[in-house]
């Protein structure tokens, strides 16, 4: 199979040895496809491409190939895994119910050891994997500098100095929080940590790195909704806050996707351990894709004797704010008169099978009018940092879903996860509808409900 290596003349050629077995992949996880295609119109990279290799049912026969020692995992085999999105609508649309995100994170992994990226990429993912998105504190003080560059005007000829889709992601950023957003996490935070009225779950809440470094709000609504709604919340403190084994940390999602697997194994059993020592009946969060993460440390663990059941038993406590919202029910809420539509985050929809809860809570809004935007389960094109990666993929799927959701009229476009509400800020802006247009997160519409009803 491998090119015939040559020798001297009259000795003749013989093949090249086959590549080795890879047990890093897992052969069970392959074998569950069935072939059959179903995922192949559900995946954006097959739609927009239209050949086997960027399907999902391609790349796990490249997989399974790599696994068996059929074909080395080298820089070819590396380009098509990255081109993948991760968005797992294939395993919504799979009927053999193959867990492709996590052969897709092992196969990534295998990839960055044996095809590592050039150093200078390499150098930056470790930087922001390693050593900046885990540490609440190094994260604050670069959004600290965010704003003061907002403020100040500096953010524009500093960004005129990147690439083109750098230049337009710096423009579609919210304004950066500062002291007093903080300020009003930990305040949210502290109140609803007292025994609730009415009886209800003590909640742990999750609260992100970015979520809570770039949105603070959300976070603060997160708090003040779930107190409303009967419940008690517990924080573990952000890492850096807090003692040595008792703060939350980066849930592992970016370093995982992107072939640290070792060092997001590493985030999971800091998590896992923060948490339980709170003793909580659910551990809560507002990030879709944080929380498929975090529903996944019972496989990133699973053959870690010391840590296989705990991190089993913290993936089952593990539930989006709208689940708990939606299962405790609201408290009262006053008139929107907004025109809104719904964008799924596809780690909420196919990642954590999370899909009616949001449109019921939106429908619950006195006031507001619901339009079903087309595809709403089809990627923006976020996907972690791969509108960063892969800026002209991502654009294509942000005009397509730009373009249904300008049909639907909607001036308010809702979604759950802080990478789809950049995303979706920068389409409105590419689509010239930044004057009539907000993006809101679930939370900040509904703690605006809240408010509106006269609640403190």
């Amino acid at each position: 199979m491998a090119d015939a290596r040559q020798v001297p003349e009259g000795w003749g050629t013989f093949p090249s040895p086959p590549p080795p077995v890879r047990p890093e992949l897992e052969i069970e996880l392959l074998d569950q496809c069935i072939h059959c295609g179903f995922c192949i119109q559900a995946c954006p990279t097959y739609r927009e491409l239209g050949v086997e290799t960027a399907s999902p049912r391609g790349r796990l026969q490249m997989m399974k190939a790599v696994a068996e020692g059929q074909l080395a995992p080298d820089a070819g085999f590396a380009d098509e895994m990255n081109l993948c999105l991760g968005c797992r609508a294939c395993e919504s649309a799979c009927p053999s119910g193959v867990h492709y995100g996590q052969a897709l994170e092992q196969a990534r992994a295998l990839a960055a050891q044996t095809a590592p990226p050039h150093l200078a990429r390499r150098l930056t993912l470790r930087l922001a994997f390693r050593w900046l998105l885990p540490h609440g504190g190094r994260l604050r003080a670069g959004v600290a500098l965010l704003r003061l560059a907002q403020r100040t005007g500096l953010l524009r000829p500093v960004a005129a100095l990147l690439p083109r889709h750098w230049r337009e992601m710096t423009a579609a950023l919210p304004p950066a929080p500062g002291r007093a957003e903080h300020r009003q996490v930990s305040a949210a935070l502290a109140a609803a940590a007292q025994p609730a009225a009415a009886e209800g779950p003590t909640v742990g809440f999750f609260r992100g790195c970015i979520q809570d470094a770039l949105f603070a709000g959300t976070n603060a609504a997160t708090a003040h909704l779930l107190r409303a709604a009967g419940c008690r919340v517990v924080a573990p403190p952000p890492h850096g806050a807090g003692p040595a084994g008792a703060a939350q940390t980066c849930c592992g999602a970016l370093a995982a996707h992107g072939g640290d697997r070792e060092y997001a194994r590493e985030l999971a059993r800091r998590n896992i351990a923060a948490f339980e020592a709170l003793g909580c009946d659910y551990v809560v969060n507002n990030a879709g894709g944080c929380g498929a993460m975090l529903r996944e440390y019972g496989h990133l663990l699973h053959d870690d004797p010391a840590w296989a059941e705990r991190a089993a038993r913290f993936a089952a406590g593990v539930r989006d704010v709208s689940e708990l919202l939606a299962s405790q029910g609201l408290p009262a809420l006053g008139p929107l008169p907004w025109r809104v539509t719904y964008q799924d985050s596809c780690h909420l929809h196919h990642g954590q099978r999370v899909k009616s809860q949001p449109r019921q809570l939106l429908q619950q809004v006195p006031g507001l009018t619901y339009v079903e935007l087309k595809n709403a389960d089809r990627c923006c094109g976020s996907a972690g940092i791969y509108n960063l990666t892969h800026p002209e993929m991502a654009g294509a799927l942000l005009d397509e879903k730009m373009e249904n959701a300008t049909a639907t009229q909607a001036e308010v476009i809702v979604t759950s996860n802080p990478g789809c509400l950049l995303q979706m800020r920068l389409g409105v802006q590419r689509a010239g509808l930044a004057d009539r247009v907000r993006v809101l997160h679930l939370v900040d519409l509904l703690e605006a409900a809240r408010i509106a009803a006269g609640e403190s």
